[in-house]
């Protein structure tokens, strides 16, 4: 398998106001995006890639000159890979709010030339969905050959299906759910809890102030990220294993390497991602819910879907647990879609769907070469 070698992010502006949800609107807006591989002369090969909480417009490739710059899913797309570029046009798109590019919190807001921050209105999946819709149609593309997503972005994919079901052929729709359950909307808050109270907050408007709200995002972050793992993978890498050879008897110290483990995460984290994107972005999460405007029949919700699905979940994923896939493939079955799903039996929880596993892959490749020889690639 080859790699896509240094790629190249673009941008695209949008002076049509777009509506959103909640009633507000982006009077206008940029979207930051990359492509890979060639579209083809009827335009029929295109993939969008939507991206999960933390990721971007970044897929795959690396940027020039950045070390260690490999995009979030460089193991799945390029040369000769599940999701081939040599055959596909693959797109990935940043979603509006987001601190990687598109117009978000970090943005000048038009009515008063400062930062958004924590004024930049609330976006939906919905919404990041008719956003990249636009984008789509600027650059010539009617319907899509497939839209795939993992964990938040797999929330973007079944909101395509619904939303848009004629631009759509294949939803591949990865380690997701039809909706948080009320221990992930309690998750989320505990995390944004630990942002708002970061005494370097201020309502949302730290960039006035010089500051960033570190110690809430590291919080926030070591939150999400014992969410991702699962038990198995946290006890094989590292069990009980203390730092030093002997208890220091500390409870403001770090004594166990988990311990030592998290806070990196979060340090991490608290560099490079921004405090009002990160509140935006688990809320889009608990607002998901296509069922909602159908008495809670999810079916009823998916009958509006004209694609061919492919799920797939993780058997140790107590994120997005199987029974969630499960509820999403019972509710096309029920409106008879054409419908395949695999529950991959791996150990390493929510995350498992960025890492290299060769049944997942196998699986993926094998769905993306029955597309390929449906559109002619």
């Amino acid at each position: 398998m080859g790699s896509l070698g240094h790629v190249t992010p673009a941008s695209m502006s949008f002076d049509a106001p777009l509506p959103l949800r909640s009633g507000a609107q982006l009077s206008n807006y940029t979207l930051v995006y990359e492509t890979y591989g060639r579209l083809n002369a009827d335009k029929s090969n295109a993939v969008l890639v939507c991206h999960a909480l933390n990721a971007s417009h970044h897929v795959a490739g690396t940027y020039e000159g950045q070390p260690r710059s490999e995009g979030w899913w460089d193991n799945l797309v390029g040369p000769g890979k599940p999701l081939d570029t040599d055959r596909f046009f693959v797109i990935g798109i940043n979603n509006p709010g987001s601190c990687f590019g598109s117009t978000g919190p970090t943005h000048p807001n038009p009515a008063t030339d400062r930062p958004w921050g924590a004024d930049f209105p609330v976006v939906t999946v919905e919404d990041w969905v008719q956003a990249q819709a636009r984008l789509l149609q600027a650059l010539g593309i009617t319907q899509l050959a497939a839209v795939l997503g993992g964990s938040l972005g797999g929330m973007q994919a079944l909101s395509w299906a619904l939303q848009f079901p004629q631009r759509l052929r294949h939803c591949v729709a990865i380690a997701t759910a039809p909706n948080l359950s009320a221990q992930n909307i309690a998750f989320n808050e505990v995390a944004r809890r630990a942002i708002v109270t970061d005494p370097d907050f201020h309502g949302g408007h730290y960039y006035a102030h010089g500051v960033v709200p570190k110690r809430g995002l590291r919080v926030a972050r070591m939150i999400g990220h014992i969410t991702y793992l699962s038990d198995d993978v946290m006890e094989a890498k590292f069990g009980r294993e203390l730092r030093a050879a002997e208890l220091g008897y500390s409870t403001q110290e770090i004594e166990f390497q988990i311990e030592s483990y998290l806070r990196h995460q979060g340090d991490k984290f608290s560099e490079y991602f921004d405090a009002n994107t990160y509140l935006l972005i688990t809320r889009a999460l608990d607002y998901f819910d296509p069922a909602r405007e159908h008495g809670g029949d999810l079916a009823r919700a998916m009958a509006a879907a004209t694609a061919k699905f492919l799920l797939v979940s993780f058997t140790t994923d107590w994120r997005f647990s199987p029974a969630r896939s499960r509820e999403i493939v019972k509710a096309l079955l029920d409106n008879r879609r054409d419908v395949s799903y695999a529950e991959i039996d791996a150990p390493h929880g929510h995350d498992a769907f960025l890492l290299d596993d060769p049944r997942y892959h196998g699986v993926l490749k094998a769905y993306f070469d029955r597309i390929g020889q449906e559109v002619g690639v």
